[in-house]
């Protein structure tokens, strides 16, 4: 039953067999869920129709009902991501007698396999091996290599019986691997000593001819990995478009970004075929994040006397829409729910104004300045003593929830009056560690050059233009308290969204000035930072590989913010960010954002105009620069 790999196995306007050759299966698939296992938002204390597992739950059960072969896999990135999460790590005791509630609702629902992601390792390696232990369904890593044993396999073979045409059992052999990212040890650099991951097109070529030796008839990749370009490139993190191109392998579910595919607004290119669903002509999906979307390839599969061969296949994304919590998820969530809303409940201080990222991306977040403010406190104490302590202290930190792909409801949102552990959640995201790094005032000027990437150039003169670029993501966009800087629109970006020099002439940063003196590119600066930032990939990378590390802290920035309102007890943050954009009369520019903003606009320093929803549901302002 096995073939030649390098033979075509796909044949999608293929005229149909005999009806006792043909067997039609269903490949069902979740991604990122990022520990959204009930329909949730914990960060608004309310539920919602929009995502969950619970949700999603749902459709799995209707897809079942609808054919008789069905397969069910998950994509990675299920463990860390809300609150939830968080607490479940913090409190430990996820064990034998106490399954990880994310991997219970999955034995649950019965899923066939599933691989891990980056965000996975992020709470150690000693609480994903306890989660993990817990599941009743194979973990399949195959670029992953750890140095302790873990419950992963590099590739798996399911053994099926499914039901062809005519109703008679015929056995199928699935062959299943799975990829993260391998820049997850530069993410997550205290790894080091524990794992390496391996490039994923390397791993995906020796799995592929283990899995066919074995006698697979499908081989599917879990790929926990963007789709990027289809020429190969050593490391690639978004690989599956290359990965797809790969002889052997059959379908492809891919994830990490966090997007749609297929869909009409997922960005196409060489081997990307965003309409019907296919990378590098195989069948592939994204099922969207937080249990948004449910991916569905249905495969005609076509046994030719030799092999199963595909002979036509559909892919789509359901999205979730007001489904009801299935309850073979709320029942093993529901205990840690419960526990999760007691624990993020907690008062810890009060704030006189409403923090909110509604207009982070035009210099306005009283959050994000807290945050700033909360991260020098820190660093300034530990610094206290040493050599250091008498170099200037910038701090420096982005907008998690600032819309893009997270929709418009994805905004930080903390209402005047008591401040609670949900509140801190909601104003720093991520479990990031605090660390400080010494910088000159040129690098931190290139520092600010790359957060002005997140802009459009515009044209002087012209009327609503767009401000965002939609492929640059808020969590990149790094505000540095402790300075006062200008950004010139009419430049164009001096870097790409994924770091590279795309205008080497060109200097967006304009009248940079510390404590109202214009900064010297030979000046010290202190740069309070977070780990991710000094990893060795992404936008920031160039700039924090080799700087002196001052401070490497073990302490998270969400605990340090938490301490820091806790003494403070009462705050009333300054919304300003420290930046503006260059003035350029006669221009106008749009810029999207919450449509919760609208009862926000008295506090905005800048006049703005509303412009109506968008087609997205984003509110549409009009700002004059």
């Amino acid at each position: 039953m096995d073939h030649d790999p390098a033979l075509p196995r796909h044949a999608a306007t293929a005229a149909s067999g005999p009806a006792e050759d043909c067997l039609d299966l269903r490949v069902m698939a979740t991604t990122d869920l990022h520990m959204h296992v009930l329909g949730y938002d914990y960060l608004a204390d309310r539920p919602s129709e929009r995502l969950g597992l619970s949700r999603a739950a749902a459709l799995i059960a209707r897809a079942r009902q609808q054919v008789p072969n069905c397969l069910l896999f998950d994509n990675g990135d299920a463990l860390q991501g809300s609150p939830m999460g968080d607490y479940l790590a913090e409190s430990g005791g996820i064990g034998p007698r106490r399954r990880h509630p994310a991997i219970a609702a999955m034995n649950a629902l019965g899923y066939d396999a599933a691989t891990v992601g980056n965000h996975d390792f992020s709470f150690g390696l000693g609480f994903l091996r306890a989660s993990l232990e817990g599941a009743a369904f194979p973990i399949v890593a195959s670029n992953l290599q750890p140095r302790r044993p873990l419950p992963v396999s590099p590739h798996l073979l399911l053994e099926r019986r499914f039901l062809d045409r005519q109703g008679r059992p015929r056995r199928l052999r699935i062959g299943v691997l799975g990829f993260l990212p391998p820049q997850t040890v530069d993410w997550e650099p205290a790894l080091r000593p524990e794992i390496a991951v391996a490039d994923i097109l390397d791993s995906a070529r020796a799995g592929i001819a283990a899995l066919r030796q074995r006698g697979a008839d499908l081989v599917l990749a879990l790929s926990h990995s963007g789709i990027g370009a289809l020429e190969p490139q050593p490391m690639m993190e978004n690989a599956a478009t290359a990965l797809a191109a790969l002889p052997g392998l059959d379908l492809v579910i891919a994830g990490h970004t966090h997007r749609v595919f297929p869909s009409a607004s997922h960005p196409g290119g060489p081997g990307i075929d965003a309409e019907r669903g296919t990378l590098a002509g195989k069948p592939a999906v994204m099922p969207g994040f937080w249990g948004s979307h449910l991916g569905l390839i249905d495969l005609r599969l076509q046994h030719d006397g030799a092999a199963w061969r595909i002979a036509d296949f559909t892919c789509r994304a359901e999205p979730v829409a007001a489904e009801a919590d299935h309850p073979a998820v709320t029942g093993p969530a529901m205990p840690a729910h419960r526990q999760t809303l007691r624990h993020f409940r907690r008062r810890i201080g009060r704030t006189e104004r409403a923090l909110s990222s509604y207009f982070a991306l035009i210099g306005q977040d009283p959050g994000l300045r807290l945050v700033t403010m909360a991260q020098r406190w820190h660093v300034r104490r530990a610094l206290r003593g040493t050599r250091w302590q008498d170099l200037p202290i910038l701090s420096a930190a982005a907008p998690f929830r600032a819309g893009g792909r997270g929709g418009p409801q994805h905004y930080t949102d903390v209402p005047a009056g008591r401040l609670t552990l949900r509140s801190i959640a909601d104003l720093y995201l991520f479990p990031n560690r605090l660390c400080a790094i010494r910088l000159s005032g040129a690098e931190v000027r290139e520092w600010l050059e790359r957060s002005a990437s997140l802009f459009l150039r515009i044209e002087p003169g012209l009327s609503d233009q767009p401000l965002i670029d939609p492929e640059f993501p808020s969590y990149n966009f790094d505000v540095i308290d402790g300075l006062d800087w200008q950004i010139d629109l009419s430049r164009p970006p001096r870097y790409a969204p994924d770091g590279r020099l795309a205008h080497a002439d060109s200097h967006r940063i304009a009248d940079l000035r510390h404590r109202g003196r214009p900064v010297a590119p030979g000046q010290p600066f202190i740069l309070v930072t977070n780990s991710y930032r000094l990893s060795d990939c992404g936008l920031f990378a160039a700039l924090a590989a080799g700087r002196p590390v001052l401070l490497d802290s073990t302490a998270r920035t969400r605990e340090v913010l938490r301490r820091y309102v806790a003494q403070r007890r009462v705050l009333a943050p300054d919304s300003r960010t420290g930046w503006s954009f260059s003035p350029l009369p006669g221009t106008s520019v749009l810029f999207e954002t919450s449509p919760a903003a609208a009862g926000h606009l008295d506090h905005l320093d800048t006049p703005v105009e509303q412009a109506g929803l968008g087609p997205d549901g984003f509110l549409r302002l009009r700002l004059h620069l």
